[in-house]
This record gives structure tokens, C-alpha cells and sequence, in this order.
């Protein structure tokens, strides 16, 4: 992976993006190259994306709630969000969230690199396909085998606690915390982690044929413990703060380790075998639209 700021259309240019979730909207001391306020066919982005220099690497970075965390989860515009992404050349991305933990050995300010996803959202847009193009992606290893790999071996390097692999993340609606039966319910299943923000994320990167990656940073127990309080939001504030601190000295190694990986993986071509549809059935106005996205099978966007 090329790793110096190129620009296309005038536009800057970056290989590796990073998506901060709750508690990361910046990244103090990076050299800011641009700011760039896209515009994509599915509206705009949660807010402008940063394009920094990370140990001298050029990096697309988008707050997932906006600065001043403005968007809930439910309403955060994922499609735009990647689709700019990707117009700025991102090939990877490493997000980050804020979740609780459904498992003892899971302690808050733990960092864990999940591997796979329950989805309990209802009311979010999860595809880009649709409007005449149907499209189907594989989705049995949500997140790319290869970039997760990258990033958990990144966290042992540097002894941050935690570091399990293998957990799964549940995904919520929100914005509300879960009732004492959810918690309980989704421990029985199992799964060690809960946010609201993964999903539809993940689903979303594959069909753009980039690798995603989560980090998920522990901020509390979510309330299945007995004999303690619920989930008490100045607690999670104050957990917040002390991950995003350590998220952001983490991204100088986690960028140089990723800038230099190649992308050996299924992740650039998710969708070869996906699209169903017909190409002489395709709507023209659909295909405008995933040129933007996915121009290798839709050819180069055109206006109506």
C-alpha cells in the first residue's frame, strides 16, 4: 500500500480510514492535510473527513457521530460515510466503538477485536443494492479475517488488556440501554460484547469491497450483573475518555502495521459473484449510483 498523499480530481488521497466512535472525534497533534466535505448519492456524511498524516501516512478520519457527537446510532448515514470513504481511494478501514461487555473477563477499558456480529437493529438502510439492482454479498465472517488479524496482533504487541479473540459483538437499535432480560438473553447466546454502532457498518464495507475492522473498547457491564447499578452514563463518560486517550496512541503503530500489509484477502472482490440482476435489466439511474460506489461492474457515473 502506497503510503504519501496522492490527489485525484483534486481531491487527497488516502489507503487506510478510521471511523472513531464515541469519545474519538479527533486526533490531536496529526497533521491535518485537508478536510474534505463530500457529497455522495446517499446524502452526506456523519461530518467533513480529515485527512491527516500518521507517522507520516496519509489517513481519512470521520468521526461516526460527528464532532460534538450530534448523531445517534440509528441515524448515522453509513452509506454516505463509506461511499466517501472510498472516493477518497480507502481501501481499508479500522473502526472504532464504545461497547459493553456481557462477560466477566471482559472489564471495562479492555480493548477486543471481535470476529462476528448478532444483528438486533430494525430500522437502519443496510445495503446499497436495491431500486432495481439486487445483490447479495457473503457475510459469514463479518469482519475481514486478514485486517482484524493486523489489528489484534497490533494489541498484543502493546500489552493493552484484553485482547480475547473470537468474541461476538451484538448490535442494538438504541438508543436506550438494554432491559436486564436483553442483557441476560444475549449472554445466553454467548456473545461477549454489545454496542449499537456495528452494524449496519460491517455489512455495509463488504458490499464496498473494503476490509473493516473493529476495535472495541470496553466502557462498562451492561446490566446483567446482579447486585449492581445499570448502566450509569458518567461512568461510561469517564471510561470514554480514558479509551479514546489510549485509542489515539495506539493509531501511529496500528497505521505504520496496516499501511505496509497487502490485501491478500476476498474483501476487493465481495461483490464479483454477488450482483443478480440482470446488466440489460439494470435501471440507469441505479447504475449511476454504484458507479460511484463499485465502477469496476458499473461503469463510470453519469447524470440523467
Amino acid at each position: 500500500m502506497a503510503g504519501k498523499t496522492a490527489r485525484s480530481r483534486g481531491r487527497p488521497r488516502a489507503r487506510l480510514g478510521v471511523i472513531g466512535g464515541s469519545g474519538l472525534y479527533e486526533i490531536p497533534g496529526a497533521k491535518v492535510v485537508a478536510e474534505v466535505r463530500a457529497r455522495t448519492p446517499w446524502g452526506m456524511p456523519s461530518d467533513a473527513i480529515s485527512i491527516v498524516e500518521v507517522g507520516g501516512e496519509p489517513v481519512a478520519f470521520l468521526p461516526r457521530h460527528g464532532r460534538g457527537h450530534r448523531v445517534l446510532p440509528g441515524e448515522v448515514n453509513v452509506r454516505a460515510n463509506l461511499c466517501a470513504l472510498k472516493e477518497l481511494g480507502v481501501e481499508q478501514v479500522v473502526a472504532f466503538s464504545a461497547v459493553g461487555s456481557l462477560k466477566e473477563e471482559l472489564a471495562p477499558l479492555d480493548f477486543v477485536v471481535p470476529r462476528q456480529l448478532i444483528d438486533r437493529t430494525r430500522h437502519r438502510p443496510d445495503t446499497f443494492f436495491g431500486d432495481g439492482i439486487v445483490g447479495h454479498v457473503a457475510f459469514a465472517d463479518p469482519f475481514c479475517p486478514r485486517l482484524a488479524g493486523l489489528v489484534q496482533s497490533e494489541l498484543r504487541s502493546r500489552r493493552l488488556p484484553g485482547g480475547q479473540e473470537g468474541e461476538t459483538l451484538v448490535v442494538m437499535e438504541g438508543p436506550a440501554f438494554s432491559t436486564r432480560a436483553e442483557s441476560h438473553l444475549h449472554r445466553s447466546w454467548g456473545a461477549g460484547l454489545i454496542n449499537m454502532s456495528a452494524l449496519p457498518e460491517a455489512k455495509l464495507a463488504r458490499e464496498a469491497e473494503l476490509c473493516y475492522a473493529l476495535v472495541c473498547m470496553v466502557t462498562d457491564f451492561d446490566c446483567w450483573r446482579e447486585g449492581e447499578s445499570d448502566v450509569e452514563l458518567q461512568m461510561i463518560l469517564r471510561n470514554l475518555t480514558a479509551n479514546a486517550d489510549r485509542a489515539r496512541s495506539l493509531l501511529p503503530a496500528l497505521v505504520s502495521r496496516l499501511t505496509t500489509a497487502t490485501r491478500d484477502c476476498s474483501c476487493p472482490e465481495a461483490c464479483r459473484q454477488a450482483i443478480i440482476t440482470s446488466p440489460d435489466r439494470q435501471p440507469r439511474r441505479t447504475r449511476a449510483k454504484l458507479a460511484r460506489l463499485l465502477p469496476k461492474y458499473f461503469g463510470e457515473s453519469r447524470s440523467e
